[in-house]
């Protein structure tokens, strides 16, 4: 073989190594978890060609079986009239040439996908040794103890990189030569010292051609399954800050060092078998014909249920009053508060709601009461503008008291997981314990919503600066005239039990934490005297009495929590006693409404218990069924019932010159709802690769994320009951559609400005539609800046709507 080897340059190496670092998506640690786009390193590309990449590097599809959309053109969701439509909008050369020749292709079962071998695999066919298995398990261990995050009383060394972290500890391993990998700790031990040198010698050894480096990469790293996304979050968050980390090149590193090894090893048994895989690697990533027919089908399925939300839009709404609203209440944009807005408005026409990302513009470091730990409340594509801690400078008393019982509650903790006394504390104090554990067993704990001192924005944020986020704040959600006496300001969050993925219930846009700080915090900033005088000076006159509060909407419970106490209430009794009123049947309402999905859950009084219980692993849906993002004025949607599935943005163009708002919302906001939209999608239809796994089987791994069982590679994504409920599915896999209400030249302009905002809609990861001056469904983004008409007929229902 030495023949044929062809010597890579370095820069090629590392800038293939680069691109295969950049194709895994990131994964946040479980404290903070939000969603993540799966195909965020392929979104400049179209599905197709992203699916046949990931047949190449994973062996699975990207999108639902045939049988999915089968059942969908039986029942009319699907109709001709779509098909067509998809067809024609298919740029691939290799579609069918006809209606019907895409029907007769869609009739045949889909082809299922192989990945190509690792050198590991093939090892492994030849041998009976399960290589790739034994290289999962010894990554997972060391990976468990780098990466830690808090969970592991004794800590590994982490003065170096990745790497030579490993290196030091792969030389004394031998559980590989145990199973018959030969001198693997000598092979290691002469590797070369850095990332960048076992790369360049790996690609000689192996035999890398230029053509083949970037998929053969992709292959290695997504082998490494969550530790590689892992990976990828810590450099997003070096970048993020404006700095540079080679650890995807390192963890690259780490896995040719086996492949080299295993080569070596069985190269006689398996060297022509490797020369296929190589020139494979080396072929043109290209769409294979059923690959262009699965992305017809996903269209005209997109399509067909665009057609229900065009004729929500034609459908008349009700009119607001048009005096002084008795309540005004801005909530998220997330879909749980939609059941809950409209059912709110349902109580009384006087009642307002808004929609506006839920970290409400207050981009915060926040550092909880007594807490040294910093909580980054904004978007994770977004570095914190201002700082912001729970408590006021008098409570230094209280914070040293806090501190040291914080404190006290860590070293209590330790000591029940120490390795000398976690027995004997067992035996000795767990009859102490049996009381709680039979109240939860019975969903006898009350619930209980974060509450604590008031937050406060970081002093040195002078009255300028203060003036202008209140401002930006509130022209972004088109509140600039008829304030109410009360204005509510809800973030949101979830409180479950026993469950490690509590953090993904929470606000996304709060980078998983729940929003009540960030409401708390634009609350205060709107009651001040002197900013309320700054933005009167630029055009915003709010009345006297209007008291802006802060809140907390509990998604699991639906409960309401108002933090009075955070302001003087005193003129508003009233008021108040009325909101509370309002919030408390609007509660019911809503778990009535979402009764109809949960399982086990035939009425209202039974969703409430579901927060607390143990054993439960679907307290809610969170996002599931998500499918539009409509940034339009609430009076396009009032009253018409979108199920849950919409995210709410109310935005006016008219108000909004020089368009600074749509802009902010198509580069943020939207781009977060995908990111949710598609991390969604990706475990829904490939599971195995893209979901968390069974929930029952979880175990917590490094304070990072789970594992399924004792061990195995970290699982990211969402787990399988989040998106069925055990007979069907309860996320419909489709991708977003995005309404909004705005010149198309203004959206024009804005793609263009932003490139990677633009290849979403061009390679149809979003779909983007334009409102016309009645508030209809009325244009069409094809792509490349362009847009054509919506037909009519995509403005009628379908036969049969989705349960």
């Amino acid at each position: 073989m030495t023949e044929t080897r062809l010597l890579v340059e370095n820069d090629t190496l590392m800038q293939a190594a680069d691109a295969a670092g950049r194709a895994i998506p990131p994964v946040w640690p479980l404290a903070s978890s939000v969603a993540v786009n799966p195909y965020l390193g392929q979104t400049g590309e179209r599905l197709a060609t992203t699916g046949a990449r990931l047949a190449r590097v994973a062996g699975v599809g990207v999108t639902m079986p045939r049988s999915w959309y089968q059942a969908r053109l039986a029942d009319g969701r699907i109709t001709d009239d779509d098909l067509a439509a998809a067809l024609e909008a298919c740029p691939h050369a290799a579609r069918p040439k006809s209606l019907a020749a895409l029907r007769e292709a869609a009739a045949q079962p889909e082809r299922r996908p192989h990945a190509l071998p690792t050198i590991a695999e093939m090892a492994a066919d030849h041998s009976g040794i399960d290589w790739e298995g034994l290289i999962a398990d010894r990554i997972s261990h060391w990976a468990a103890a780098y990466f830690d995050e808090g969970q592991a009383l004794w800590k590994a060394p982490k003065r170096r990189g990745p790497y030579a972290e490993w290196r030091a500890m792969a030389t004394h391993d031998l559980i590989p030569e145990i199973h018959g990998l030969r001198g693997f700790a000598a092979h290691v031990f002469d590797a070369p010292e850095t990332a960048e040198g076992v790369i360049a010698r790996a690609a000689e050894r192996l035999g890398l051609a230029p053509a083949m480096l970037e998929t053969y990469f992709h292959r290695l790293l997504i082998s490494m399954g969550g530790w590689a996304q892992y990976a990828r979050y810590r450099l997003w968050q070096v970048e993020l800050g404006g700095g540079t980390d080679p650890i995807m090149a390192e963890m690259l590193a780490i896995r040719l060092i086996w492949e080299e090894a295993l080569l070596a090893q069985y190269e006689e048994d398996i060297i022509d078998r490797w020369e296929r895989v190589r020139r494979s690697h080396a072929a043109p990533v290209e769409p294979t014909a059923d690959l262009v027919v699965d992305e017809i089908l996903q269209e005209a399925a997109e399509r067909g249920a665009q057609r229900e939300i065009a004729a929500m839009f034609a459908a008349e709404a009700p009119e607001r009053g048009a005096e002084r609203p008795a309540l005004q209440a801005a909530f998220c944009i997330d879909v749980r508060s939609e059941v809950f807005r409209r059912a709110l408005e349902s109580l009384d026409r006087g009642i307002e709601t808004l929609g506006f990302a839920g970290f409400f513009g207050v981009a915060t470091k926040h550092r909880g009461f007594a807490s040294d730990v910093e909580e980054l409340r904004l978007p994770v594509l977004l570095n914190p503008g201002v700082g912001s801690v729970s408590g006021t400078p008098d409570m230094a008393e209280e914070d040293r008291q806090a501190r040291f019982a914080a404190r006290a509650s860590r070293a209590w903790g330790r000591f029940k997981l120490a390795a000398v006394s976690s027995f004997a504390f067992v035996e000795a104090m767990g009859p102490v314990y049996a009381g709680k554990l039979v109240r939860d067993a019975l969903g006898l704990e009350p619930a209980e919503l974060p509450d604590g001192p008031a937050p406060r924005l970081d002093p040195a944020l002078d009255l300028e600066a203060r003036i202008g986020a209140a401002e930006t704040v509130l022209r972004a959600m088109s509140l600039t005239e008829n304030f109410a006496r009360l204005v509510i300001l809800a973030g949101h969050g979830a409180n479950v039990t026993n469950n490690p993925h509590a953090s993904a219930y929470h606000c996304g846009a709060c980078g998983g934490y729940s929003g009540e700080v960030n409401a708390r915090l634009l609350a205060g900033l709107l009651n001040d005297p002197e900013v309320r005088a700054g933005v009167a000076a630029r055009g915003i006159e709010i009345p006297a009495d209007t008291l802006f509060l802060g809140a907390l909407h509990d998604t699991t419970t639906d409960a309401v929590k108002l933090y009075t106490a955070d302001v003087d209430a005193s003129a508003h009794g009233e008021d108040l006693r009325q909101a509370k009123d309002w919030l408390a049947q609007a509660g019911k309402l809503t778990r009535g409404e979402r009764a109809l999905r949960l399982p086990r859950a035939g009425s209202a009084a039974e969703v409430e218990p579901r927060s607390r219980d143990w054993a439960e692993v679907r307290p809610e849906w969170a996002l599931a069924g998500c499918r539009a993002f409509i940034a339009a004025p609430r009076a396009r949607t009032l009253g018409k019932d979108l199920s849950g599935r919409a995210f709410l943005h109310d935005y006016d163009w008219k108000q909004d010159e020089g368009f600074p708002v749509l802009e902010l919302i198509m580069t943020a906001p939207v781009v977060v709802a995908s990111w949710i939209s598609l991390q969604y999608y990706g475990s829904t239809v490939t599971p195995d690769l893209w979901g968390g796994g069974n929930k029952l089987l979880h175990n917590v791994t490094g304070g990072i994320g789970v594992v399924e069982g004792n061990g195995g590679l970290l699982r990211a994504g969402l787990p399988w009951q989040s998106v069925h409920d055990g007979e069907d599915f309860q996320h419909e896999p489709l991708r977003l559609s995005v309404c909004i209400e705005a010149p198309r030249e203004a959206m024009s302009a804005i793609l263009e400005k932003h490139e990677g905002v633009r290849a979403l809609f061009d390679n149809r990861w979003l779909h983007l539609f334009a409102l016309d001056e009645a508030g209809q469904l009325a244009w069409r983004y094809a792509g490349d800046l362009e847009w054509e008409p919506v037909a009519a007929t995509e403005a009628k229902p379908r036969l049969k709507a989705v349960g």
